[in-house]
């Protein structure tokens, strides 16, 4: 199959004033399309091209000699779900429910799951992704590097990208900055509800 560009579940300027429509034009249509266009000029005439994108990531990840694809379509599937974990009216309180019980139950707080994201963020070195997942039941904060996802081993219910191009045109080197206005405006906690009742 040949894979295409997602569309976004929002106009690009949807998300200013917090993150720019000059950021997700470079974001969307220059880094996630390349990684899109890259993967099928890498998996053209090869076994891969009947695989999904899951089950490409799930294949490629054990092998050295399939890094380049792998890291490919990791990013391609990486940023469509960072996409959906932002929203134009996100932020906020999350609604209640049995998300948010589970929130309380494992860091005693929404504010403490803020905390817990945004040091996560901070603390990844270079870039990468933090994720909200499920592990064995319980709520956890994780972080990856690069192209790497949990995809395949947890439950994933929110991303946050901190690769460098998610934010330095309107935040420069700021990430602090850009992770807390995610966090304050944009995160997408009915993204997360629904990730989170699909067990």
């Amino acid at each position: 199959m040949v894979f295409e560009l997602s569309k976004l579940p929002y106009e690009e300027k949807a998300l200013a004033p917090y993150i720019s429509e000059e950021t997700i034009q470079f974001h969307y249509k220059k880094h996630h399309a390349g990684y899109i266009n890259t993967l099928n000029e890498l998996i053209k005439g090869t076994n891969l091209e009947t695989h999904s994108l899951e089950e490409i990531i799930k294949v490629t990840e054990k092998y050295p000699s399939q890094k380049s694809i792998y890291n490919n379509a990791s990013q391609a599937w990486n940023h469509t779900f960072y996409w959906h974990s932002l929203s134009p009216v996100g932020g906020g309180e999350i609604p209640p429910g049995d998300f948010k019980d589970a929130v309380i139950r494992d860091f005693g707080s929404v504010d403490n799951l803020k905390i817990e994201l945004k040091k996560a963020a901070l603390s990844q070195f270079g870039s990468g992704w933090t994720w909200l997942i499920v592990e064995k039941g319980r709520l956890k904060v994780i972080s990856t590097s690069n192209a790497q996802s949990p995809l395949g081993k947890e439950r994933i219910l929110l991303t946050i990208d901190v690769w460098e191009h998610a934010y330095y045109l309107d935040y420069q080197n700021k990430r602090a900055d850009y992770i807390q206005t995610i966090l304050d405006h944009l995160i997408n906690w009915n993204f997360a509800i629904e990730n989170f009742s699909r067990s």
